[in-house]
């Protein structure tokens, strides 16, 4: 190896026999390299459970909603069929799904409750959505045409106080003119399921009928509002939905699931670049502990400095030295931090629990949040992202002291010895 090398190690190790100001270098040293394993592990940590919050979100509304959707601008679709042959024909395209979706108001025992309906048809609509995974009562399959039953949401259920088999009324805001006023449209659906998804939009409010019934109920005869698409890829959607506009007509409207929620994305994605930020700066600090070593460790090392110089080595060489020891600092810290974060993101569903139990808490109360458990999803990407931010950050801080040591006069330091 190069002496320089060798000389940056020996530097850094730590001597049993240190006494005095070398012994407190050595310590300074030591609270640097856990300092940076600390930031480092925790920036992991936080940045895989940001990523699991973000999964379990997209996971939940997409259980509900679709990848892209392509409706007409005036709500109705009459040529679907073709509408959505054509959609099919992209390569990425996997499912189609039409629906039917409009306002109403459901009534049982004398609580009303303001509804979306979605006319659908069972066996398209399990290959758009998740709903079979999330059914609590029922099955989506016995929504029949004809048979006006109707699929509720948990919380929407709990509201209206109903359960299963029992009937409610559905009032479109459609009337019936008639020579004495305008008489609502009503009519009574037996309820044949209940699901939960753990999004409270489409628990509190969402009620499933089949796509025949709702055309029936609001008149719309073989019309739809809209087709729902499934695609290979979840992450391709706003790319497709544009070149979905060379397959289907013009005079339709296209939008993808990051269009249509994109408040609820934009908000996790806000916070997970703010956290990195903040613990970044916590591996900043621990970086910038190493200047105050270095410093210490000239200050201690004029003489060997001075006597490296007079022996013919370069201001080049000592300065690579101090960089090469500071960076070894770091490196440490570095490898330590993140074996450690990606070994707790990896096993953060067994850690937390433990912790509830150990110390009779709870961090995501059941009754309180939707997500009880902290998720966790550990992307290589970020790891690798987090390890050369903080690696640059070790090196930037060995410069200064490492110029300083290159720019010591040997005269000078050894006037003295």
């Amino acid at each position: 190896m190069s002496y320089e090398f060798l000389v940056g190690l020996r530097y850094t190790r730590s001597k049993r026999r240190a006494q005095g100001r070398n012994r407190f270098i050595s310590f300074i040293s030591l609270v640097s390299m856990l300092g940076i394993a600390l930031g480092v592990a925790a920036l992991i940590v936080v940045l895989s459970v940001m990523n699991g919050f973000q999964r379990e979100l997209r996971t939940r509304i997409l259980g509900v909603a679709s990848h892209v959707q392509v409706s007409g601008f005036d709500g109705e679709l009459g040529n679907w069929q073709r509408v959505a042959d054509d959609a099919a024909k992209h390569p990425r395209v996997k499912a189609v799904a039409p629906f039917v979706q409009a306002q109403g108001m459901l009534s049982f025992d004398q609580t009303v409750r303001g509804t979306l309906i979605r006319g659908v048809l069972p066996d398209a609509e399990d290959k758009v959505a998740d709903f079979s995974q999330h059914m609590r009562a029922g099955k989506l399959e016995d929504l029949q045409a004809g048979g006006f039953g109707v699929v509720l949401g948990a919380d929407l259920a709990r509201a209206l106080r109903v359960s299963m088999g029992e009937k409610v009324t559905l009032i479109a805001p459609q009337g019936l003119v008639t020579p004495a006023a305008i008489l609502p449209r009503l009519k009574q659906f037996r309820v044949v399921g209940i699901f939960e998804v753990g999004m409270f939009e489409y628990d509190s409010s969402l009620a499933l009928i089949h796509l025949q019934d709702a055309q029936t109920l609001y008149r719309m005869e073989d019309r739809v509002s809209g087709v729902r698409l499934k695609l290979d890829d979840l992450f391709a959607a706003p790319r497709v939905a544009r070149e979905l506009m060379q397959y289907v007509d013009a005079d339709t409207l296209i939008s993808d699931w990051t269009r249509s929620h994109a408040n609820f994305f934009r908000a996790v994605q806000i916070e997970k670049n703010v956290m990195f930020i903040i613990l970044l700066l916590i591996v900043a600090v621990a970086a910038f502990n190493i200047v105050s070593t270095l410093v210490m460790a000239v200050q201690d090392k004029q003489a060997d400095i001075a006597i490296l110089r007079t022996l013919g080595a370069s201001p080049g060489s000592i300065m690579k030295i101090f960089v090469i020891q500071g960076a070894l600092i770091g490196f440490i810290g570095l490898a330590i931090g993140v074996l450690g974060g990606v070994t707790l993101a990896l096993n953060i569903d067994v850690v937390v629990p433990a912790i509830e139990r150990a110390f009779g808490i709870q961090f995501l109360a059941k009754d309180v949040y939707y997500i009880s458990d902290l998720p966790s999803e550990l992307l290589w990407s970020d790891v690798i992202t987090i390890t050369a931010v903080s690696f640059v950050l070790t090196l930037v801080a060995t410069l200064y002291p490492s110029w300083r040591a290159s720019r010591l006069n040997p005269a000078e330091a050894l006037r003295y010895e």
